[in-house]
């Protein structure tokens, strides 16, 4: 069947004079549509009008002088009268524009027509199910993956359908949906066409009254926008081990649930998502997946129990390296919190887990139920697991819990820590909270191609660092006798645009004024930012011999709270490089022969600004002894 034909569905009035009394009247439509509202008739298999809708209303025009019909998709009604000439009245639902995250759930009535708007990013969209999507799903993100639009957007109709169980998953016009086990309600998506508000019959084309016109209402459910005062994304690692078992499970879904709830789930406050713990992990929804508190709460109810080993180790890395990503829905800028059940005790190693979660930026609080009685202590196999899982072992970010039984009175202090952004001490990390000023030296003995060698060199050891407005920040200088700043802390505030500017600075060459270098810095670099919550370092890269003194500005420097890296190649001084660098210098100091072997002290370098971050110790610098001699070396893994 051809595209331009379209289904034609008759209305049959019981009376003609019925009709025309009401239009004689004038009478307002509501009443109009009500009292047409009588039998349907479907016309046979293969009776369908041809478009335009003038060309539809003339093909139904002999089967019955009195009808309603829907052509093109949109609800029509007409009629014709010998007294009455060819008029003919449209009743038009204009199309309800949506965001890109709007669900079929947000919606009342049974069929809806909607505006989906452009450019929608595909990752984006929450999609359950395939040609009957479960109602959390995205109406855009089930129309693109039914094919109904594009990328593009377009109007869309949809129709509200009960709930099913065992939505499948498949892919689509470049979306993923995912499977869901059950829902409460499901729609589908059709194509939705324009057509003209006018329609003409015989003669000529009458316009829609005043007295007739329909008023659209957007009938979109109150949305929960969720407690704006606790803005975090937590990850809730429930336990599914035969240690727990089935009852004590279910239980703690419903302290999760009350959990969630009185946390206040919604999309600008707190989103959260569930991984489950047993043998292997199970991502059981993410954070972009609902952030309604009915739907967190259907969903967390609708999690089976899995069984197995309490590896919880394994499920905290799991979630470290790939809940937390902006495709599942982790907000830029929102502390990261991870919440682990844990009933009895880890049949895993959970040190190395806590410490790559840490590293992520991820707030780690552990919830123990049931702590090992006595004679059970033999089976564990890390007695201190608590304090080695958590954020910091402070008390602030480890709870317990006697048993799974009368556990309302924890709900509202537990979601008051989860809460409490301030306290997030692991949301900064090495990686998301430093300011690096790279300091280059232009000389002429360096020569343009060695140049290049540390422009890559310095570029390799931005690539590691998180790079935003409200995250790491990189500055540079090259120097001869005199100073340039090439890159500002506040002038790139994205990692690819900062990486192109490093592989932009031109070579100046010159002389060799380290010393004034450092002191231009610090004073035009550091001192803007003072009051900054971002730990502060220098890295020199020189191949020679300053002309100037430099260890009064080096200690100046670190003074001001400044880690000092001195990376040497060729003819540079060890005496220079040792005196410049912070204690202890067998880490801070790195010297190579050659600008080709720069290459081995980019990661020796990225963990020890790491390790300088996470190491309180260092923030105080110890007083700088006399230099030491050009013959001595800095140790063990900083020659080359």
């Amino acid at each position: 069947m051809s595209s331009n034909w379209i289904p034609c569905r008759l209305a049959i009035l019981k009376r003609k004079e019925e009709l025309e009394s009401v239009w004689e009247k004038k009478i307002k439509k509501r009443t109009f549509s009500a009292r047409i509202s009588t039998g349907l008739y479907f016309p046979p298999p293969g009776f369908y009008c041809q478009g335009p809708v003038t060309a539809c209303v003339k093909s139904c025009h002999h089967v019955h002088s009195f009808y309603s019909f829907v052509c093109f998709g949109y609800p029509f009604t007409s009629f014709y009268s010998s007294r009455v000439r060819s008029k003919f009245l449209l009743v038009l639902k204009a199309p309800v524009p949506i965001s890109c995250a709007t669900r079929g759930a947000d919606f009342t009535d049974e069929t809806a027509l909607v505006e989906c708007p452009s450019d929608c990013p595909l990752w984006q969209f929450s999609v359950f199910g395939s040609g009957v999507y479960a109602s959390v799903s995205s109406i855009c993100g089930s129309a693109i993956h039914r094919g109904v639009i594009s990328t593009a957007g377009g109007p869309v109709r949809i129709q509200k359908l009960s709930g099913q169980e065992n939505y499948l998953s498949s892919y689509g016009h470049g979306i993923k949906s995912q499977t869901l086990s059950r829902w409460i309600s499901s729609f589908s998506v059709s194509r939705a066409q324009t057509i003209p508000i006018e329609v003409s019959g015989q003669p000529k084309a009458t316009a829609l009254p005043n007295s007739a016109k329909k008023t659209v209402k957007k009938n979109l459910k109150k949305a929960n926008n969720g407690n704006k005062d606790c803005k975090v994304d937590i990850a809730f690692l429930l336990d599914g081990s035969y240690n727990i078992g089935r009852r004590r499970f279910n239980l703690q879904k419903n302290f999760i649930s009350k959990l969630a709830l009185m946390l206040g789930i919604g999309p600008e406050g707190p989103h959260l998502g569930i991984v489950q713990v047993s043998e292997n992990p199970k991502t059981e929804f993410y954070l972009k997946n609902f952030t309604q508190p009915k739907d967190v709460v259907f969903a967390i109810k609708e999690v089976a129990f899995r069984g197995g080993n309490t590896n919880t180790g394994k499920a905290l890395r799991h979630t470290a390296e790939t809940f937390f990503t902006p495709e599942n829905g982790a907000r830029r800028g929102f502390p990261r919190v991870t919440v682990m059940f844990v009933d009895g005790w880890p049949s895993d190693d959970i040190e190395e887990a806590a410490t790559v979660a840490r590293e992520s930026g991820i707030n780690v609080f552990l919830v123990s139920v049931a702590k090992p009685a006595p004679e059970e202590l033999g089976m564990v196999q890390d007695r201190g697991f608590v304090q080695k899982a958590v954020c910091k072992d402070n008390n602030s970010f480890s709870y317990n819990m006697p048993s799974w039984f009368s556990t309302t009175k924890f709900v509202k202090p537990l979601a008051q820590r989860l809460c409490a952004e301030e306290q997030m001490l692991c949301s900064k990390t090495c990686y998301n909270s430093v300011n690096i000023a790279f300091l280059i030296d232009g000389s002429s003995s360096v020569g343009d191609s060695n140049f290049r060698l540390v422009l890559d060199f310095i570029a390799n050891i931005v690539d590691a660092f998180e790079i935003s407005d409200i995250g790491s920040k990189i500055g540079a200088v090259q120097f001869t006798y005199d100073q340039k700043k090439e890159i500002g802390f506040h002038d790139y505030t994205t990692k690819e645009d900062t990486l192109a500017a490093v592989r932009g600075i031109r070579y100046m060459s010159g002389g060799t004024a380290t010393g004034e270098a450092i002191s231009y810095t610090v004073s035009n670099l550091y001192n803007p930012l003072k009051g900054g919550a971002n730990r502060n370092f220098i890295v020199i890269i020189t191949d020679g011999q300053s002309y100037d003194e430099i260890r009064g500005p080096a200690v100046s420097a670190q003074k001001e709270g400044i880690t000092v890296y001195s990376v040497g190649v060729a003819w540079a001084p060890m005496e220079d490089l040792k005196a410049m660098a912070s204690e202890p210098k067998e880490s801070h100091v790195f010297f190579t022969r050659e600008f080709t072997g720069l290459h081995q002290f980019e990661q020796p370098i990225i963990k020890g600004i790491c390790g300088d971050f996470t190491a309180p110790h260092l923030k105080k610098k110890k007083k700088i002894d006399l230099p030491y001699s050009k013959e001595e070396t800095p140790g063990s893994g900083t020659m080359a």
